[in-house]
């Protein structure tokens, strides 16, 4: 199993994920499109030029979704019961077409859960840097996961 259970988690543990992202034209227009999100600053060239960024910018929410789906291969794939939320998001620089991404993700915060004894609750800052290095994104995550099983 590729993810790691509440008790293997530290506070201050820094993942460097290996997978990086190209993101493509197709992403963006497919994701735009499947979302029902009619913004021309995602879908029409012509008028991104006339915008400060010079040209089409890629769909925050498809950002986000590949700054967390990167992150779960190795903190939460297979021991995560569900995220409980997600805050502080930010887009501090656009992402263009051809902009290749790569993502850390840092553990902030550990705790039991009141509630679900056989659970735990950790608290994920992940963060999505272009290839300058520049922070494109950033957000806390918030994931109710799974204990180690009893021997």
């Amino acid at each position: 199993m590729a993810g790691l259970y509440f008790e293997e988690f530290s506070v201050g543990q820094i993942f460097q994920h290996p997978i990086r992202r190209t993101i493509t034209e197709t992403d963006n227009v497919l994701f735009t499109a499947m979302t029902h999100n009619p913004a021309r600053l995602h879908l029409d060239e012509e008028y991104g030029k006339t915008t400060e960024f010079g040209a089409r910018i890629v769909n925050s929410m498809f950002t986000l979704g590949l700054v967390v789906g990167i992150s779960v291969g190795e903190t939460t794939l297979g021991t995560t019961v569900g995220n409980l939320g997600m805050d502080e998001v930010r887009f501090p620089k656009p992402v263009f077409h051809g902009d290749t991404l790569r993502i850390e993700s840092e553990v902030l915060e550990l705790r039991e859960s009141k509630s679900r004894p056989q659970n735990g609750i950790v608290i994920f800052a992940h963060r999505a840097f272009n290839q300058r290095d520049e922070l494109v994104a950033a957000c806390k995550r918030t994931a109710l996961m799974l204990r180690k099983p009893s021997r």
